[in-house]
């Protein structure tokens, strides 16, 4: 296989590339020294990405709307989209919630939460958006999961 082998510019002699076996320490070894993709190195290019699994909020998120399908993720875009929901088949009711990415910072700010009502009787529709409160209350378990996401990971780190 030719890509996990180098050559060597000397002697023109194919060498086998030692391969850490464990993918999840790979990947994290890969991401600690700025690889990946959406990796940018700070001060570079016009933007920050970090690679998915380093943003402790976007984890969050995926974690705390869990229940629902997900019809959108686009990290790149800062924006993660739920299917519409409902808890049960014979509800002519069903939510729909939107998450945009302000920022990677493990702040209130960072985050936007947007949720949708949609009501269908005798296959007429209509969609508004729900109250502040039920947003509000996504978003705060968004930020609690974030926070104890955060914490077990120092608390591996310190070990």
């Amino acid at each position: 296989m030719l890509s996990c082998q180098k050559e060597d510019s000397n002697s023109k002699i194919l060498k086998r590339k030692n391969v850490e076996p464990n993918l999840n320490k790979r990947a994290e070894t890969y991401i600690n020294e700025g690889g990946g993709v959406l990796n940018q190195m700070k001060g570079q290019g016009t933007g920050n990405f970090e690679f998915a699994t380093a943003n402790v909020l976007w984890r969050a998120s995926l974690k705390t709307l869990d229940f629902i399908p997900i019809q959108s993720a686009n990290y790149s875009g800062g924006v993660l989209v739920t299917d519409w929901y409902s808890n049960s088949l014979d509800s002519n009711s069903s939510i729909k919630i939107e998450v945009r990415f302000k920022s990677t910072e493990l702040s209130p700010s960072s985050i936007d939460v947007l949720s949708y009502k949609r009501t269908c009787k005798n296959m007429n529709c209509s969609t508004a958006k729900l109250e502040s409160n039920f947003s509000s209350d996504i978003k705060l378990k968004i930020l609690n999961n974030a926070r104890e996401i955060s914490i077990k990971e120092k608390s591996k780190k310190k070990k």
